[in-house]
């Protein structure tokens, strides 16, 4: 089917209370398995491809076509997303390809710069269809606005939309990028006050560190975009490990790459059960 433009889907799930799962891909086997996941589950889901995952590849292009194709031929709604986005030229990369969803990540700028850069992006990206999600900036380490201290104000971001106009804004609420192990405390109480004053659906980032019945709660309180990166990292890799661990002659890397594509993709449907209403609102 069609590529899918977020802000419908992000809307429909804010007004019902539920998520939408996006989760990264690096290699070709991760996007399979995330149409896949969301395939099984019937649910639209966003695939990710960060500028980190653009650098390790030597461009946009060669990720981006694949993924691209691999959306167009699902059977739920996917969108294909441009994450943590600095270069505003790698942003109109991904529009002149047929991205439906950027997010620029001022957050290492000047606040003034930022939400200059960041009005700017809008104004390309809405003036050819497709969305944009960004972020407040913050002193902080090299995580900025995800380092596990730092919270967003709720006032700060209410003011950071209105100047933009961003389709979606990702807020710090105490969970922090890559983190191993699902031991994130975050502030239930935050997300309700700024999902109470921002119209636009929330997006929690570093959501790899935030247990089962937490990221339900997050849910239940207002975020709607949930970016999960990490864990899934986690849950293919230890599948590729244990397979050359039982086999180590084993030489054909289908052979091992499969059988984590199959784990991460079950992983991805539960993920989406979790976030998201059951039975899911996509027919097969």
């Amino acid at each position: 089917m069609p590529l899918a433009d977020p802000r419908p889907i992000l809307a429909a799930a804010r007004a019902a209370g539920h998520g939408v799962g996006a989760f990264n891909t690096t290699l070709l086997e991760h996007a399979e398995a995330i149409v896949a996941g969301a395939e099984a589950a019937r649910s639209p889901v966003v695939v990710q491809i960060s500028e980190n995952a653009v650098r390790y590849h030597g461009g946009l292009r060669p990720i981006a076509l694949a993924t691209l194709a691999l959306a167009e031929s699902a059977t739920v709604p996917v969108v294909v997303h441009l994450d943590h986005a600095e270069d505003v030229d790698l942003v109109h990369q991904a529009v002149d390809l047929g991205f439906t969803s950027v997010m620029f990540d001022g957050s290492r700028l000047p606040d003034d710069k930022n939400r200059a850069t960041t009005r700017d992006v809008v104004a390309h990206c809405h003036a050819h269809g497709v969305a944009v999600e960004a972020e407040l900036g913050e002193i902080g380490g090299k995580d900025g606005v995800h380092a596990p201290g730092v919270r967003t104000d709720p006032e700060e971001a209410r003011r950071f939309w209105t100047d933009t106009g961003v389709d979606a804004l990702a807020v710090a609420v105490g969970t922090s990028h890559a983190m191993a192990d699902r031991t994130a405390v975050v502030d239930l109480d935050l997300v309700s006050a700024i999902a109470a004053r921002l119209p636009a659906p929330l997006v929690l980032h570093g959501s790899s560190g935030v247990d089962d019945a937490t990221l339900r709660k997050v849910v239940g309180r207002g975020m709607t975009k949930i970016n999960i990166a990490t864990h899934l990292n986690k849950v293919f890799t230890r599948e590729v490990r244990a397979r050359l661990e039982a086999d180590p002659a084993l030489l054909d890397a289908r052979r091992y790459v499969a059988p984590a594509r199959e784990a991460m993709a079950a992983e991805v449907e539960r993920l989406i059960r979790l976030l998201g209403p059951e039975p899911a609102a996509v027919a097969p």
